[in-house]
């Protein structure tokens, strides 16, 4: 008895150790961390659904995770931006940046963008360390008390965890609520209990409130059921068969379908209870900017009658809908990157990619030893190996077929499972030489070595066998390493070499802009500031120009040829901020960049009604590059749309000779597009 209160000590000692370790690494590295992308939008979001009931902000994903951020807002005086009546997305993105950057001092109020951000940042770190603690849990009753830990292990320095764990948006949550509803099923069909089935229906509910994501829960719950009754089937036919069999397994069929069908309805349930019970996504009074129907005529036919039916049945929340038209609209219309080529649309080999890429080489390496102990037969847990791989199995080939292809974040559910499956699969291999003992100790220290090394910069995180995270942009783009987050270092770096005069293609912009951080820099153009931000500059450059990597590789863009910083690829940088953003000088042709900060202005007087001021900006902008693409299709577009045919089918011809020298997919989809507008006129 006394050495297994021993042992259980140090068990628990272990725990908490890895707890803190891993939220220690969280903290300190996002303190030196600028919002990304999607954070200022959802913390913003949340707040407003605390606040006042509104969902209708950002109904892209729901809204569990970004109210459990904004919980620490909420007692603070803050002034909050009014709405005005914008498309939702650019709403609640400048929004977001107006409650983050005006609520400090120089603008009169009491607390900095640094410390809301890290308040809310702080909030989300009960997502990493619960899931670090479900995977304590689930390795120890699946493979034993070693594999818990070891499973532990790998999460709480997994760099693609760490990275996005203290980040306000919705991927760790919906992994942490994702693993924790496939694991209480598995507790619930080993043995049946009201408490067991209640809890995978709340964290089913919870999942469902976290991502869109989570709604892939349904099809994977329906094959473990499967695969449970197939077990049932197969462990009572040497006892039984004939009637007694079948209805034996009728019944196990019956009681098993009832409590997914109870798990189903609760996990809705908890959904419903997100949105306040309440259908509309917004207050009385206020409406999403597109509405619902004109937003789900971008999906297939039978999608958008299928969401539409739901929308007038109100089975599910509007804004629940709303969120997952503007997913799969938005999927399909998501160029990639990846070894430094531009694909126009997602392409199948690219998520394999990333776990080859992200994963340290110590976790590939015990995967590939639990892979042998199941293939060889040493790993005899058919039950657990079954739940832990269906889900990365189905969420892996979901994610390869769909035209998403932009981050590890987007399948960090299916990398929570296999980091179990390895760690059983390797305790396993352990527990019979001495050999598999050393090797299991080898890999786990490689793996924590390589995160401890490059820390505190987890976002572009590659392993050592593709040159770790200064090379991650050579590979990968967005979110997978470059997602705007180095604003704070960027500014330590222009102060310690005294420069004042710069330019700068920022990734996050206009959603987050380097004045906030008291960056000199003038604005070069990116698609974020299209029609947004004024980024006319001149053609030539003389001096420093900052360009984020996302920026720099053009994947926006779908081809290089659209790029407006190709010429840059060849370049090598004179300095590189946080593996992030490349710092060069020199005397530089900006021409394709001048020609789109032109047809950003043009964008910007039109929606002003200054129509010929807008197609002169569009004009200027073909002056200054002929060669630019969007120009001359811009161009051809006014033109078209003010019945000047003559000169629109010209600039559309343009155009064209200008898509033949695209790669080939991007060359096929723009050689479509245009001689569909050749052909109307």
């Amino acid at each position: 008895m006394q050495m297994s209160a021993k042992n259980s000590k140090s068990i628990a000692a272990a725990v908490v150790i890895l707890l803190l370790a891993m939220a220690a690494q969280i903290a300190f590295s996002v303190r030196g961390e600028s919002p990304t992308f999607d954070e200022g939008d959802h913390l913003f979001a949340g707040y407003m659904s605390l606040k006042t009931r509104d969902f209708g902000l950002n109904p892209e994903q729901p809204p569990m995770a970004k109210m459990v951020a904004a919980l620490p807002l909420l007692p603070l005086a803050l002034r909050v931006p009014p709405l005005q009546k914008r498309y939702f997305k650019l709403e609640s993105y400048l929004d977001g940046r107006e409650l983050i950057y005006r609520n400090g001092p120089n603008d009169g109020g009491h607390y900095s963008a640094n410390t809301l951000l890290f308040r809310a940042r702080m909030a989300m770190l009960i997502f990493p360390l619960a899931l670090a603690l479900l995977e304590f849990f689930a390795g120890r009753e699946m493979f034993g008390t070693g594999a818990g830990l070891v499973a532990m292990t790998l999460v709480a320095f997994e760099p693609s965890f760490l990275a996005n764990g203290g980040l306000v948006t919705t991927d760790v949550a919906v992994s942490c609520m994702f693993f924790a509803t496939i694991y209480a099923f598995y507790r619930w069909v080993k043995a049946p209990s009201p408490i067991r089935l209640m809890l995978t229906g709340i964290a089913l509910g919870l999942a469902l409130a976290a991502k869109h994501s989570g709604i892939l829960l349904f099809p994977i719950l329906l094959v473990l059921a499967a695969g449970e009754l197939i077990g049932r089937w197969w462990s009572l036919r040497g006892a039984e068969s004939g009637k007694p069999l079948r209805r034996a397994v009728s019944a196990y069929a019956g009681r098993l379908f009832a409590g997914l069908l109870e798990i189903a309805f609760l996990g809705v349930a908890v959904l419903w209870a997100f949105y306040g019970f309440r259908y509309a996504s917004r207050p009385e009074g206020l409406y999403t900017i597109p509405d619902l129907p004109s937003t789900a005529l971008n999906l297939k036919p039978f999608e958008a009658k299928t969401i539409l039916y739901i929308a007038r049945t109100r089975l599910l929340p509007q804004s629940y809908l709303y969120g997952l038209v503007d997913v799969r609209r938005v999927a399909s219309a998501m160029p990639s990157y990846v070894f430094g080529k531009l694909y126009i649309h997602g392409v199948w080999f690219y998520f394999p990619t990333v776990i080859a890429i992200k994963l340290t080489l110590g976790t590939l390496g015990l995967l590939a030893i639990a892979l042998y102990s199941i293939l060889s037969g040493k790993l005899r847990r058919p039950r657990e190996i079954f739940f832990l791989g269906v889900p990365v199995v189905f969420y892996l080939g979901i994610a390869m077929v769909s035209e998403l292809s932009t981050g590890v974040r987007h399948i960090l559910p299916a990398l929570a499972f296999l980091l179990t499956l390895a760690a059983g699969g390797a305790w396993t291999m352990a527990q019979s030489s001495k050999s598999w003992r050393y090797a299991l100790g080898i890999l786990l220290a490689a793996h924590c070595v390589s995160s401890l090394h490059a820390y505190p910069n987890y976002i572009p995180y590659a392993n050592d066998a593709f040159g770790g995270p200064s090379q991650t942009h050579r590979y990968l783009a967005d979110s997978s390493s470059d997602w705007g987050q180095q604003l704070i270092a960027t500014k330590s770096y222009l102060d310690r070499n005294n420069i004042h005069d710069c330019y700068f293609a920022y990734y996050d912009a206009p959603a987050v802009l380097p004045g906030d951080y008291g960056i000199p820099c003038q604005l070069l153009f990116t698609l974020g500031t299209l029609g947004q931000v004024d980024t006319v500059v001149p053609p030539e450059i003389h001096g420093t120009v900052l360009i984020s990597y996302s920026d720099l590789s053009g994947f926006e863009y779908g081809t290089k040829v659209r790029n407006p910083y190709q010429d840059f690829v060849a370049l090598k940088p004179d300095a590189v901020i946080q593996d992030g953003i490349a710092v060069y000088n020199g005397d530089f042709s900006m021409a394709m960049a001048a020609s789109l900060g032109h047809l950003g202005r043009s964008k910007i007087l039109l929606s002003k009604g200054d129509f010929a001021g807008g197609i002169g900006e569009a004009e200027t902008a073909v002056a200054v590059d002929p060669d630019c693409f969007d120009a001359q299709y811009v161009l051809g577009n006014l033109y078209s749309a003010f019945g000047r045919k003559a000169d629109a089918l010209a600039h559309f011809k343009l155009a064209l000779n200008i898509a033949q020298t695209m790669e080939p997919a991007a060359r096929a989809q723009w050689t479509q597009t245009l001689q569909l507008r050749i052909d109307s006129l």
